[in-house]
């Protein structure tokens, strides 16, 4: 699975929100939603799948991090458009100017 597939869902995009502010075991992101543990675990595993977080044991827990190279993927992707909205941004400034 890659990193777009497992983005698709808005729960896993949430749970990857969550994690940027920080590290979280399975427990504490479950507690932000109000979908059951099993599914939480579910969209977990399909992160981890898709490379997009990681996990490390601290005893019978598992703490969940964001993979710092699992965006790559996509931020490559998007860098082919950032160009064409710099570009497009710079020709309306442009014609804001002359309008003046």
């Amino acid at each position: 699975m890659d990193g777009f597939t497992a983005l698709a869902d808005p729960t896993r995009r949430q749970i990857v929100e969550i994690l940027a502010d920080g590290d979280r075991d399975a427990s504490a992101i479950a507690q932000r939603f109000t979908i059951s543990k099993p599914a939480i675990s579910r969209h977990l595993s399909v992160l981890r799948e898709g490379g997009l977080i990681e996990y490390r044991k601290a005893g019978q827990r598992r703490i969940y991090s964001i993979r710092p190279d699992g965006l790559n993927e996509i931020d490559e992707w998007l860098s082919r458009y950032r160009s064409l909205w710099s570009d497009r941004l710079d020709q309306l400034e442009r014609a804001l100017e002359e309008e003046k």
